[in-house]
């Protein structure tokens, strides 16, 4: 008996070791890093991650016969966790940049995502140069709120869950503007007949997804549904309903 504990625990040691190498790994698992603070794309709902990422990544995982895990972890351990093997691929509404895509592999662009600025009808802000020192609703966490938190020092920043309360604050006249995703503002935009869209995209950001370094069959995969997911009008639909 004292041999066999013996053995149980060099075993359990070694496996300890040796875990980022594989020992344990669920060869039937497809594990996807994110940040779950990046609605639409990663978010929590009532305990779980959902979005479109999170459904993209459920639909790469059913192409693969696999079962998808997901991690959520800070954005700045996201390239890590792919380099180290811990993770198979990431998806975090991650922009493509040279820098990045020196430490891993990036997926081809699956969604651009072009923000553009919703006022009320008769609104006095005509134009981008109108924004600067306003109330500027955004939904917490994403792309919008990044940026209007660095490019407009002067306006107050009013962040919301959903957009749908965003909307509510300009109707009401308790912010004078949303920044937001092209898409979802459309739908808005026709549901609200005294709402508009001004006219331009105000900047513009484009993502991939990553997987380690050399992972070609990986990346080719996750293409394969990329591609048919883009061409079939999904990934937009995904954007709007994860907007709403």
């Amino acid at each position: 008996m004292k041999y066999i504990k013996v053995i149980i625990t060099t075993l359990v040691i070694i496996c300890m070791i040796f875990l980022t190498s594989g020992c344990g790994k669920n060869e039937n698992e497809l594990v996807l890093v994110t940040e779950a603070g990046f609605a639409p794309y990663e978010y929590y709902e009532e305990g779980k991650i959902v979005g479109v990422d999170i459904d993209i990544a459920n639909e790469i995982a059913k192409e693969l016969g696999k079962e998808l895990v997901i991690k959520d972890v800070s954005f700045d351990f996201v390239i890590n966790e792919v380099k180290s093997g811990k993770a198979d691929f990431a998806a975090a509404g991650i922009s493509i940049t040279p820098e990045r895509a020196e430490e891993v592999d990036f997926t081809m662009e699956y969604t651009v995502s072009n923000q553009v600025v919703v006022v009320k009808k008769g609104s006095n802000i005509k134009n981008f140069d109108d924004i600067k020192d306003k109330k500027i609703a955004v939904q917490l966490g994403t792309v919008a709120d990044l940026y209007a938190s660095e490019n407009y020092k002067d306006a107050t920043i009013v962040s919301h869950k959903k957009y749908l309360s965003a909307v509510e604050d300009v109707k009401t006249g308790k912010a004078d503007l949303i920044i937001m995703d092209e898409l979802p503002a459309k739908e808005i935009v026709k549901e609200n007949d005294n709402l508009v869209i001004l006219d331009g995209v105000l900047f513009q950001d484009k993502y991939g997804m990553i997987v380690k370094k050399g992972n070609d069959e990986l990346k080719e995969e996750i293409n394969k549904v990329l591609e048919r997911m883009i061409n079939d009008g999904t990934i937009d639909k995904l954007v709007i309903k994860h907007s709403k």
